[in-house]
C-alpha cells in the first residue's frame, strides 16, 4: 500500500497527523501534506456510525412498512410511545461521539435530547446502561431506522403544531441526513394519542390540537382537568 493510502486509511479512523506519523515512522512534515491532500479529494463524508441502539418495544402501536426489515425484538414490551435512540459515530480511534434522542412518536415528536458527548468504549457503555434504564432494553438497529423514528416523528408532530425540543439543532447532524417520507406511520395505530407527561402543559397541548382536529380526530390521556 502507498503512503498516501495507509495516510488515508488511518485518518478516517480518526487519527491526528501526528498520530499518522507515529504509527507510519515517517516525520510529520512528510505525513501533513498528504492529510491536506486527502482533505481536498471529496467532501468530507459522515464519519463511521459504530454504534446505534432503540428501546426493544420501539414498534408498539406503530405501523411499519414490512418492506424495510426493521424488527422489534420485544414489541410486547412497548412503552407507551416512548421511544429512545441511541447513536454513537467515529470521533477519533479510540473515541465516539454520541448523541440520544427521546421521541414521542404517537404525537409529540422529539421530546429531548443529550449530548453530543465524547466517549471512550468504556464510558459509553455505562452511558448506555443508563440512558435505557427505564426500559426493558436495547437493541441494534440500523442507523435508517433512527433517522425514520427521530426525522419522521418531528415531520409528524410539526404536522399537528408541535416543534422539536429545541436541543435537537446541533445534535441532528450525527443522524445523517434524512431523505423523507418515513416507512413509519405514526400515532398509535396511526392515530395522534396524547399521554401528559411530567413537565407538559396539558391544556395548552390540546388546545394546539384542536386547532387542527376534532376531539373525534385525536386520542388523550391526562392526570390533570
Amino acid at each position: 500500500m502507498e503512503l498516501k493510502d495507509q495516510v488515508r486509511e488511518l485518518r478516517s479512523q480518526g487519527r491526528s497527523p501526528k498520530e499518522i506519523a507515529r504509527a507510519l515512522k515517517v516525520s510529520p512534515s512528510v505525513v501533513a501534506p498528504l492529510v491536506r491532500a486527502i482533505a481536498t479529494e471529496s467532501p468530507a463524508a459522515d464519519p463511521e456510525v459504530v454504534g446505534c441502539w432503540v428501546n426493544v418495544g420501539w414498534s408498539e402501536g406503530l405501523i411499519v412498512d414490512p418492506a424495510r426489515g426493521w424488527v422489534d425484538e420485544a414489541p410486547e414490551s412497548g412503552t407507551g410511545g416512548m421511544v429512545c435512540v441511541l447513536v454513537a459515530r467515529r470521533h477519533t480511534w479510540d473515541k465516539m461521539t454520541v448523541c440520544g434522542y427521546l421521541a414521542d412518536v404517537y404525537c409529540l415528536g422529539l421530546k429531548n435530547a443529550i449530548g453530543p458527548e465524547v466517549f471512550d468504549e468504556r464510558e459509553l457503555l455505562r452511558f448506555r446502561q443508563y440512558f435505557f434504564g427505564e426500559y426493558a432494553g436495547w437493541q441494534e438497529a440500523p442507523i435508517e431506522l433512527a433517522k425514520d423514528i427521530v426525522f419522521g416523528s418531528i415531520d409528524y408532530a410539526r404536522m399537528l403544531g408541535f416543534e422539536a425540543h429545541e436541543d435537537f439543532a446541533p445534535l441532528a447532524d450525527l443522524l445523517g441526513k434524512w431523505e423523507g417520507d418515513s416507512a413509519i406511520t405514526f400515532g398509535r395505530n396511526g392515530k395522534p394519542f396524547y399521554v401528559q407527561g411530567p413537565d407538559d402543559k396539558a391544556q395548552r397541548i390540546l388546545q394546539i390540537l384542536r386547532r387542527k382536529l376534532t376531539d373525534e380526530d385525536f386520542d388523550y390521556l391526562i392526570v390533570d382537568p
